[in-house]
């Protein structure tokens, strides 16, 4: 079982590291869609994941995590070749719709099954520890991924780039002409996250469904994790704490491209700060793998809340070209707040139930994706709506200022439940 843990950080890798990541905003507009429609496609893929998430972590649980990893590793063959293939007029955002479907339930067959394989193929003496070492090299494996996606993936999608690139060697068959360079890369990097997936293997150990009818135990699994979840009071703060910060963090990722074209950075640029904040992933692992062992969950996450309301104040202030600092608090914390709860959830769950439970997170990170999708696209609307006639980037920039807001009222939220949470032995205790 010990081939399963580099297996699962290389399907991680090739999974997550997409090249298109650095322009997705501008490469979307860019192809004809609207703010609107980009955040409508955003919440597609969030509800997929949400509806099918806790469902495939169940059933992965019920007839085994490899069948669900291979799964996911095949969609995202198929997301990959709608979106590269998807031709431009009436029938790109149907398509892209179905891209968002085909991304979504790779997402949700991933999440969790991926994970769970992985923790359970350690040796059951010092797993928790062992995890955190794994945890460790993910993050930085990620890192360096994401370091070279950003950067070739924005140098893709720059046509006088490419057209330089090709002039210098020699080719003359107009490959600037298409803005899908990084998508391209990313259909061809599929092919080996497949591969991973292929070549994992099963714990011995895992039991499957039997004779018994495997959705009636998928079932039982969802049930038993809901209970498990819901009533854990420590799991449910943990994950509300887990929502708000992730939500807020990947609505700036989705959005970095825009940002950095209101603030005066040069598309060509958005590759190299990418790599930038993918590189703090180092910093980061190095950092969680410190604090874990001296600090409580209770001094973590309100550090890493601290940092990224910084991070949202900074959006709102937009200032030319050295607002680029923004990507220090979010880039720090978002691995942080990863590794921790990865490393709370394995340890505080029962194997027979692990991947349902990890469902679960993903389940809740995605809620609070879809929300602030769905909350700032509103806000757009509503800005033009207004009856001002405002270009894109102002209509964006006047957006951001509701992001601080809203994340000062959630952690407040969280906060008076954290307070109650542990009053009630005291109370009970009278």
């Amino acid at each position: 079982m010990s081939r399963n843990i580099p297996l699962f950080i290389a399907f991680r890798v090739f999974f997550n590291a997409r090249f298109y990541y650095p322009v997705l905003g501008v490469l979307f507009l860019d192809l004809g869609l609207s703010l609107e429609q980009y955040a409508i496609l955003n919440v597609i893929w969030a509800a997929t994941i949400l509806l099918l998430e806790i469902p495939s972590g169940a059933l992965a649980d019920v007839i085994g995590r490899r069948w669900m990893v291979i799964l996911a590793g095949a969609l995202m063959v198929a997301e990959m070749a709608v979106f590269a293939f998807a031709p431009v007029g009436e029938w790109l955002f149907p398509l892209l719709v179905f891209n968002r479907i085909l991304s979504g339930v790779a997402e949700a067959c991933a999440s969790g099954a991926d994970e769970a394989l992985a923790y359970d193929s350690l040796p059951i003496e010092g797993r928790e520890e062992k995890w955190r070492a794994v945890l460790t090299n993910l993050i930085k494996w990620s890192s360096c991924a994401f370091f070279v996606a950003m950067i070739v993936g924005a140098l893709a999608f720059d046509r006088h780039f490419l057209e330089g690139a090709a002039a210098f060697i020699g080719w003359s068959g107009g490959v600037g002409n298409s803005t899908r360079w990084p998508v391209y890369l990313t259909l061809a990097t599929s092919i080996p996250a497949l591969l991973c997936a292929v070549a994992m293997r099963e714990p011995a150990d895992f039991k499957s469904a039997g004779g018994r009818h495997p959705m009636h135990e998928a079932l039982e699994k969802i049930l038993a994790g809901a209970r498990f979840v819901f009533f854990n009071k420590r799991i449910r703060l943990l994950l509300l704490c887990a929502i708000l910060f992730d939500s807020v963090v990947r609505l700036f990722l989705t959005f970095g491209s825009n940002y950095y074209r209101l603030i005066g950075i040069p598309e060509f640029a958005n590759g190299f700060l990418g790599s930038f904040y993918s590189l703090l992933g180092f910093l980061a692992a190095i950092l969680a793998r410190r604090v874990a062992s001296k600090l409580t969950p209770s001094a973590i996450f309100p550090l890493l809340a601290a940092m990224i309301f910084a991070g949202l104040l900074g959006l709102c202030w937009a200032t030319p070209i050295w607002g680029v600092w923004v990507v220090l608090p979010f880039g720090l914390s978002m691995p942080i707040m990863s590794y921790f709860v990865s490393s709370y959830l394995n340890q505080w769950t029962d194997s027979t139930l692990r991947a349902t439970v990890l469902s679960f997170r993903g389940m809740a990170l995605n809620i609070g994706y879809a929300a602030a999708g769905i909350g700032f696209a509103t806000i757009t609307s509503s800005i033009r709506a207004s009856g001002a006639d405002l270009s894109e980037n102002a209509i964006f920039g006047k957006a951001l200022l509701g992001l601080p807001v809203a994340f000062a009222v959630g952690w407040i939220v969280l906060m008076i439940l954290a307070w109650r949470i542990r009053r009630e032995p005291l109370r009970s205790a009278n």
